[in-house]
């Protein structure tokens, strides 16, 4: 039987010799030589299995996409189309390539406009939406978590005779879960009024791409690494995010933001570095973990940033949410078929109706929790939301370790409490700044800063 990998060369009809092979082999094998440890035998099938294999397999998809998509584009920028074109594509050419350019006057500076001040109402309608936010979200989220880590990292079809099978195939639930979400937003923007929208439609493609291997690498790692590790990698990525602004940016930050990123480097360095009697396989955190678990950053870094800079542009966060799926469903669902993975991937979820079952479950609540979010930062505000997220990281270590019995010890979970108490302090001291600038004559500061 043949791999994915080697199907997908032999309908490309492209024999290589042997020689060829050997560079995805050994950096595949890098992880393990740096560990010392054991690969392990579900991921050690065929060298196509690897990920450093599938991610430039994916790229090379999204890149069969993206290069004629710029080459159009820049095509109908040369021709200056907006003024000589005709025709009925017109209105689609120029909302892909050049939009109706509609900025926001509240944001020529780039910045975000302020939160619409929701109508008052009684303390217990404020109550009762506070709770209903903060139970969407911590549903939608909790769920999600531990079926993200049952679909990756347990088998399918499991009998006393049979060992089962697990699904490898990280690329197939981002294609599901932003196909969920690209429905959901389309029917809230046409069912709801919308601002008008400005933005070429390929400014989205941005975003979506980076959107697409952050998820993709989130899936992947959970792999090679525990997801309470992947869950404490995910609340450190200030510590980059501050490194990166100052020195590239030269940005400038307040004392108490250096002392909470250290806080949370002490607190993850405690975690990953405390030794658990008995570590079962999936637990033990590889290099290819930690390099998963950079690159989830990274995109999801850029991610954010682009997005901003998107909101220039008079456009609802629910807009923003159609335009970046649009393009997401695009890139995975064409690489999926280059790679004739999307029919294997229908075909396993044929035999094992639990992982349907799973993966629609895992797109429900990703969509539902994207639009819990939209509706708790424009009710509360960005603190508040920080502070359920925040809660909802723990509870998620708590719950996986409970279901999947993922072992910490005194000193881990000293960690673990050292990150979140670094946490709620940044957004302790971030809504205290944030009161006491307002009270203080423009051009001061209330906080020296280095």
């Amino acid at each position: 039987m043949q791999s994915g990998a080697d199907q997908v060369l032999a309908a490309h009809h492209l024999p290589l010799p042997l020689c060829r092979f050997r560079l995805p082999l050994v950096l595949a094998a890098l992880p393990t030589m740096a560990t010392g440890e054991e690969v392990v035998p579900a991921l050690q099938d065929s060298w196509g299995d690897f990920w450093l294999f599938r991610f430039f397999v994916n790229a090379a998809g999204y890149a069969s996409i993206v290069v004629p998509g710029f080459l159009l584009i820049q095509y109908f920028k040369r021709r200056n189309y907006l003024e000589t074109g005709r025709g009925i594509c017109f209105p689609v050419i120029k909302s892909c390539v050049f939009g109706s350019e509609v900025k926001s006057v509240h944001q020529e500076d780039g910045s975000l406009p302020p939160r619409a001040e929701p109508p008052e109402s009684s303390t217990a309608r404020q109550v009762f939406k506070l709770l209903f936010c903060a139970a969407g979200l911590q549903a939608s989220y909790l769920t999600w978590g531990v079926l993200q880590e049952r679909v990756m990292t347990r088998t399918y079809g499991a009998t006393e005779t049979e060992p089962g099978e697990k699904f490898k195939d990280s690329q197939f639930l981002v294609f599901m879960n932003r196909i969920l979400a690209f429905t959901v937003a389309g029917l809230y923007c046409a069912l709801t009024k919308q601002p008008r929208h400005g933005a070429p439609m390929y400014k989205y493609s941005f975003a979506s791409l980076s959107n697409i291997l952050s998820s993709w690498c989130q899936y992947e790692a959970l792999k090679y690494i525990s997801f309470p590790t992947q869950v404490l990698a995910k609340a450190s990525k200030v510590i980059p995010v501050m490194m990166m602004g100052k020195l590239v940016s030269r940005k400038s930050y307040e004392y108490w933001e250096y002392l909470t990123a250290a806080l949370i480097s002490v607190g993850v360095s405690m975690f990953l570095l405390s030794s658990a009697p008995n570590r079962h396989v999936s637990t033990v955190t590889t290099f290819s973990g930690v390099i998963l678990l950079a690159g989830y950053i990274i995109f999801d870094s850029f991610t954010s940033n682009w997005q901003d800079a998107l909101f220039a542009y008079k456009m609802s966060p629910v807009q923003m949410m159609f335009g970046v799926n649009v393009f997401s469903c695009l890139f995975t669902v064409g690489s999926l078929l280059e790679q004739g993975a999307l029919l294997e991937s229908v075909r396993f979820m044929s035999r094992h109706s639990e992982f349907t079952a799973h993966a629609v479950l895992l797109s429900v609540c990703s969509a539902c929790g994207q639009l819990f979010i939209f509706y708790t930062i424009n009710q509360f505000g960005a603190a508040v939301f920080t502070i359920i997220m925040t809660l909802r990281q723990a509870f998620a270590i708590l719950l996986s370790c409970l279901i999947y019995g993922h072992t910490v010890t005194v000193v881990g979970g000293l960690g673990v409490a050292v990150v979140f108490m670094a946490l709620f302090l940044r957004v302790y001291a971030r809504s205290r700044m944030k009161k006491r600038s307002k009270k203080l004559p423009p051009g001061e500061t209330p906080v020296q800063k280095v």
